[in-house]
């Protein structure tokens, strides 16, 4: 018996990470274009217009409402990044527009292109989240703690949020990383919201009690892995450095953030009101993401 317990302990770990790799949808997305040290990953969040009625914006099919950049450096600081979804940038065959149309355009690889050509930092893994399904992994792990220090009822969202720090399910989570037009700063406010969505999951997820309760884990991993569409050649091994390294940049030796802005409603025509990049700090800003160099001075400050 003490054998046979030995085996089921040793081979559990082994049989969820080939069960966990197959359950993973791969989508193209990364490209050779640029080589830069370290791993870095793109996380992206995205939304269908058809059914969620956010926003009132004009652009059709599925848009990245949530675009970060998660680098491990080979050495230095781990940094998560967020990137306004409005930031102004140029895409690629389409000209001059919101970042977030990338992804309506030309789907993850454009999205891709546009972010490596606007940070100059190699993406070396994809990974897209649909925003329903942030509702069900926050619901798989029994909800989360959130914070918001002033009260809301947005409409556009469906989020009431009285000021403090309240338990919230998958629905609350969602309306909570959704909401941006009752927030001061707009879609700055919806990045800081939507890193902290992530962390108290992945703070929730981290609890070592669940290495001995193997039911819960394949409960988890399925309601996570059917959330997610990960790039050609990602794995379950990679999700797991990625969910070290999120820790590690959220944690009190990493930086996280958002880049240098020089205007929060650049107007440039054509396009609406969007998100200018500080055009004199924005690439030595990541530059030292990419070489681990970066500090909070550097980022956004508010």
């Amino acid at each position: 018996m003490l054998v046979l317990l030995l085996v089921l302990v040793l081979a559990w770990p082994v049989g969820l990470l080939i069960w966990a790799n197959g359950q993973i949808n791969h989508v193209a997305a990364t490209n050779d274009d640029l080589s830069t040290d370290g791993t870095t990953y793109l996380l992206a969040g995205s939304d269908s217009r058809a059914d969620s009625g956010l926003d009132g914006d004009t652009t059709e099919g599925q848009r990245t409402d949530t675009i970060m950049l998660l680098t491990s450096p080979p050495s230095g600081t781990p940094s998560l990044i967020s990137i306004p979804r409005d930031t102004y940038v140029e895409i690629p065959e389409y000209g001059p527009n919101k970042l977030n149309s990338a992804y309506a355009y030309g789907g993850p690889e454009l999205l891709v292109d546009s972010v490596q050509s606007l940070t100059g930092i190699e993406v070396d893994h994809y990974v897209e989240i649909g925003m329903g399904g942030v509702a069900d992994i926050v619901d798989a792990v029994g909800g989360v703690e959130l914070c918001l220090d002033y009260d809301v009822d947005d409409a556009d969202s469906d989020l009431v949020w009285e000021a403090g720090c309240h338990p919230a399910d998958g629905e609350t989570a969602l309306a909570f990383a959704r909401m941006r037009k009752a927030d001061p700063l707009g879609d700055i406010g919806r990045t800081q919201r939507q890193q902290q969505v992530i962390q108290a999951v992945t703070s929730t997820v981290a609890d070592p009690s669940l290495v001995f309760r193997p039911g819960e884990q394949v409960r988890l991993a399925s309601a996570g892995l059917g959330a997610l569409d990960v790039s050609e050649g990602t794995g379950i091994i990679d999700l797991g450095q990625m969910a070290l390294a999120f820790r590690n940049a959220t944690g009190s030796d990493g930086v996280r953030g958002t880049p240098p802005v020089a205007d929060l409603d650049y107007r440039p025509g054509g396009v609406g009101s969007t998100v200018l990049l500080d055009p004199d700090l924005a690439p030595a800003f990541f530059e030292a993401v990419a070489d681990g160099t970066v500090t909070e001075a550097d980022l956004q400050q508010y």
